[in-house]
């Protein structure tokens, strides 16, 4: 089996824990941060995504402080970053032929939101055959309130989505169960 990559989506200063109060996961960067180090380490590949917005008011537009990477998400010169204008990680971006010409088909998907940009890149790569791990304790989201207007909190939403791609789309799984695996890769 060819090595994974990892794919780590949404890394911006607009998303660091300075800028945001509610969220779940508070320990999300420090797993991703284990996990960056194990790929690195490896020297397996790694993709950034970083969202660029086309909205004027976004503090994901180009230019905005909050659309740079956070200091310790910083990609390496030889790490790959894509950038995309919807939350789909492969809408309009090329990373499916990226991956098909490396003839990765393993994925492991971390950052924020997991509702949005996480949820959405997960089924993508599920519907398009990829072998695709969401690690959950890698991801963060926020409260939201759902259809019925009634405010779920972040851990909630969090756990929806990850029912949503559990089995259909995606694996889940923890960073721990992410790294035992990765030796055998």
């Amino acid at each position: 089996m060819k090595h994974m990559a990892l794919m780590v989506i949404d890394m911006q200063q607009c998303m660091s824990k300075a800028a945001i109060s509610e969220r779940n996961n508070p320990e999300a960067e420090n797993q991703i941060q284990s996990l960056l180090a194990a790929w690195r380490q490896r020297q397996w590949p790694i993709i950034h995504l970083r969202h660029i917005s086309r909205e004027a008011t976004s503090v994901f537009r180009p230019g905005q402080a909050g659309a740079a990477f956070q200091a310790e998400f910083e990609p390496l010169s030889q790490e790959q970053v894509f950038e995309k204008n919807r939350p789909d990680a492969f809408s309009n971006t090329g990373i499916e032929r990226w991956l098909h010409v490396r003839e990765l088909r393993h994925l492991a998907i971390v950052g924020v939101s997991t509702n949005n940009s996480v949820e959405a890149s997960a089924r993508s790569a599920g519907n398009l055959g990829f072998i695709t791990y969401v690690v959950a304790d890698a991801c963060f989201t926020f409260p939201k309130v759902d259809y019925q207007g009634i405010l779920r909190s972040a851990d909630e939403v969090h756990a929806m989505s990850l029912a949503n791609l559990a089995g259909e789309y995606a694996e889940i799984i923890t960073t721990s169960d992410l790294l035992k695996l990765v030796p055998s890769l």
